[in-house]
């Protein structure tokens, strides 16, 4: 296996409290990239696409809602009453915090390679901890019920998923479960696809391609046998297929929305990279999703998950 994007370093395991308790890492490097309304902030230091600053934690947030209403919850795992659980890139940590929520036993963790947004009034039995699963979670092993991970393609070079997802059931506890949630940026995800569509998933393909991104729909097709060769039981995946556009009704609509946000926030960088006026990747965005409509194109994302053999 290739292993030049996994860059695990040492592993020092801590309990829930160290952690909480530790200094914070230091700060990963940024930079600002112009774009015609303002300016985003991205990290310098990792793969990740997508910026990192009050746009997007907005955007993330609505992303959110519009999930968990086409997944009709926050998750499919059988899970029942964990009393540990970890949200690995857990962004803005609405998922984590609602899950405290839901469990108000459980112990919930969300990690991150930093915090987008402090929450005012957050679960007592919510904690972040600031990490990056590409360096190894900062985690005893067999620790956590129930370990989560969602839409990660933009941040995990495509040669690391194997071992991100062994890593995940390192920390998982015998019996419990991993879930996993992917898209796909591949043209085959979005049917049918107009002319329009088609460029513009053709630059973040090339460029996702070049950041060692998964450019080819690989990471969503292959959710199970990760999980399976992580040594996971029980797995099960399935796609979720739904209209993308203002066609599809109220969630068809929403999701469009935040596709051209999503795709409007990797404008930037592709402009950059590719030597485009950034009006002209904008320009393909609009278009794209009056293409949805006209052609009643549909979208899909995968979910996996599996459950660690019971120790013996």
């Amino acid at each position: 296996m290739p292993w030049w994007f996994f860059r695990r370093r040492a592993r020092a395991t801590a309990s829930e409290a160290e952690l909480v308790n530790r200094p914070p890492r230091r700060s990963l490097g940024e930079v600002a990239l112009p774009r015609l309304q303002g300016s985003r902030r991205y990290l310098q230091e990792q793969p990740y696409l997508l910026p990192k600053d009050l746009g997007e934690v907005n955007r993330l947030d609505f992303q959110h809602y519009v999930l968990r209403s086409l997944m009709r919850g926050n998750y499919l795992a059988p899970i029942k009453q964990p009393r540990r659980i970890l949200d690995v890139g857990c962004g803005t940590g609405q998922w984590a915090i609602e899950l405290a929520q839901e469990f108000p036993e459980a112990a919930v963790v969300g990690l991150d390679v930093e915090q987008t947004k402090v929450s005012s009034s957050p679960p007592a039995n919510y904690r972040f901890v600031k990490g990056d699963v590409l360096e190894g979670l900062p985690f005893d092993s067999n620790w956590f019920d129930f370990v989560h991970q969602r839409f990660l393609l933009a941040a995990v070079p495509l040669a690391a998923w194997p071992g991100v997802v062994q890593e995940l059931a390192r920390v998982t506890a015998p019996g419990g479960w991993i879930e996993l949630v992917e898209f796909s940026i591949h043209v085959s995800n979005f049917v049918p696809a107009g002319p329009a569509t088609e460029r513009f998933l053709e630059l973040a393909g090339q460029l996702t391609a070049l950041r060692g991104l998964d450019s080819e729909g690989e990471v969503m097709r292959s959710l199970d046998r990760y999980l399976e060769e992580a040594g996971l039981l029980q797995v099960k995946s399935q796609r979720i297929q739904v209209p993308l556009g203002d066609w599809g009704g109220r969630l068809g609509s929403l999701l469009s929305l935040d596709a051209r946000e999503t795709w409007k926030a990797i404008s930037v960088p592709i402009a950059a990279r590719f030597q485009l006026a950034e009006q002209e990747v904008r320009s393909l965005i609009e278009r794209a999703g009056q293409e949805w409509n006209e052609l009643q194109t549909k979208w899909s994302f995968a979910i996996a998950y599996g459950q660690k053999p019971a120790a013996s």
